[in-house]
């Protein structure tokens, strides 16, 4: 056996201490990742659910991460832009995305020339919330249920409008599952986010909204909207006399939303685990569990695999779906 003097003995202790330390501190603290303020795109404009859930989360993550974190929104071509814009970001961990179904799923299927892959383009690292959506529409329309919702646009087609948070995303095709499902002709006016979508709503200046629920809650709680039915898997409390779709005999209109984070193609893996780590130390903090869970959401916190696993599947779905029914942009 080796042999050593007491001053070697001395230095191997002293290195065997400092990696000791070392494994002991954070992720972050031993790559020297982040030493700067990180972008957080939000694909919509200010106001929607997706900009909602990612103001709740990034505050906090600034706070685990040691640096402040930037929500940018990016909207337009519904969600679109702004997953354009991450996936031509450097991969180095300071601009990330919120993942939408919109964006991941819904967008791509129904418009084969996007440019950019939603299984090949980013580096999933997290599924935070998954939400309900809901079919509300303005307090001057004549009905105050589905079944006088269902009378009067079927006695009258083409007259009355919807708006969504854009062309191609999931609020879009969410109404082109309701009107071809319940046999009807609603014309489709396009948004840049479920914000603008939602004031015009409000004002009148549509007759209906498919929306994710959070955004548009507060407005049929205070009555200036009125809920006609939910994607949820059954009727919620904060709304309990609003049936969901399944209810309504449109169990294919019955999915709601889900909001991730994404880092471009090539984020290495040790930033991704930092990010993930961080991300799930956030969704343990009661302050952030219950904002989340205010909003009618479900907190999900899955795995960078299980998270890419749920893209896939999505994506593939829609895809079929779109095949299908021959959903297109003009729809």
């Amino acid at each position: 056996m080796k042999e050593y003097t007491n001053s070697q003995r001395r230095s191997i202790l002293k290195g065997a201490g400092a990696a000791l330390a070392t494994s002991s501190l954070p992720v972050w603290a031993q790559s020297g990742f982040p030493n700067k303020p990180i972008r957080l795109i939000v694909p919509f404009a200010p106001g929607g659910t997706t900009d909602i859930i990612a103001r709740i989360v990034a505050e906090p993550l600034g706070r685990a991460l040691g640096q402040t974190v930037i929500v940018e929104n990016r909207a337009g071509g519904g969600g679109t832009i702004g997953a354009e814009a991450v996936k031509g970001a450097a991969p180095d961990g300071y601009t990330l995305k919120v993942a939408t179904v919109s964006t991941m799923a819904t967008n791509p299927a129904v418009n084969p020339k996007i440019s950019y892959n939603p299984l090949t383009d980013f580096v999933p690292i997290t599924n935070i919330a998954a939400t309900p959506n809901v079919l509300a529409v303005h307090p001057s329309f004549p009905a105050k249920n589905y079944q006088e919702f269902i009378k009067q646009v079927r006695a009258n087609p083409g007259k009355y409008t919807y708006a969504s948070s854009g062309t191609g995303g999931v609020l879009h095709m969410m109404g082109e599952l309701f009107k071809d499902s319940s046999k009807t002709f609603i014309i489709h006016i396009p948004y840049r986010g479920s914000g603008p979508a939602l004031n015009d709503a409000l004002a009148g200046q549509v007759n209906m909204i498919f929306d994710n629920l959070p955004s548009s809650l507060p407005h049929i709680q205070n009555s200036r909207l009125r809920g006609i039915a939910v994607a949820a898997p059954k009727r919620l409390g904060q709304l309990p006399d609003i049936p969901t779709f399944a209810e309504i005999g449109l169990p294919q209109v019955n999915e709601g939303a889900w909001y991730g984070l994404l880092a471009p193609r090539g984020t290495s893996a040790d930033i991704v685990k930092t990010l993930y780590d961080a991300t799930m130390r956030v969704l343990q903090q009661p302050d952030v569990r219950k904002r989340i869970q205010d909003t009618t959401s479900d907190i999900i916190g899955n795995t960078p695999q299980q998270f890419a696993a749920q893209i896939k599947e999505t994506f593939e779905r829609y895809q079929k779906l779109v095949r299908e029914r021959k959903i297109t942009l003009e729809g």
